[in-house]
């Protein structure tokens, strides 16, 4: 027997002898690293021929795609109706008989034939102003039609900021 031979282990490869079956696996890994890096130095000199950062392009385009996928306000279904009418309720005190909400919005339409852009931005303002006074988030809406209307729709509309903690 041997003095200087390495014991042996359970399956038959000896104590301290190094196996040479992974090396590809390093070889594979290694250029890997190589490839990661060569294309990592490529960037900074692709940003500094065409003057823009590549890395932020891609993360603008990624911020912009998910803005367009948030929920813009929109002017939602009347809650409640309000026409000015002879003998019926002014807006404020309409306003106030209104369970109160933080998104509720009024908002105002009114429309008006052509040349009466004056008076329907006028009687707008009145109500607009007569609204404000009560507590109301106005937003007014003017536009051209075949006769003059005005009336305002009481909406649940608002974007509400959620509480901490939720």
């Amino acid at each position: 027997m041997n003095r200087n031979a390495a014991p042996l282990r359970a399956g038959g490869s000896r104590v301290g002898q190094i196996r040479g079956g992974n090396g590809w696996q390093m070889i594979l890994a290694d250029l890997a690293l190589i490839l990661f890096l060569l294309t990592l130095s490529a960037l900074p000199a692709a940003e500094a021929e065409t003057g823009r950062q590549l890395a932020a392009r891609a993360a603008q385009e990624k911020a912009a795609r998910e803005e367009d996928t948030r929920p813009r306000p929109e002017i939602a279904a009347a809650q409640a109706l309000f026409r000015p009418v002879a003998g019926g309720p002014s807006l404020g005190a309409w306003l106030k008989a209104q369970p109160a909400d933080p998104r509720a919005t009024l908002t105002i339409f009114a429309i008006h034939p052509a040349g009466g852009e004056a008076a329907a931005f006028a009687h707008a303002e009145a109500l607009a102003a007569e609204a404000r006074a009560a507590g109301a988030r106005v937003r007014t809406i003017i536009a051209a039609g075949g006769e003059t209307e005005i009336y305002a729709s009481l909406a649940y509309d608002a974007e509400v900021a959620e509480p901490a903690g939720r």
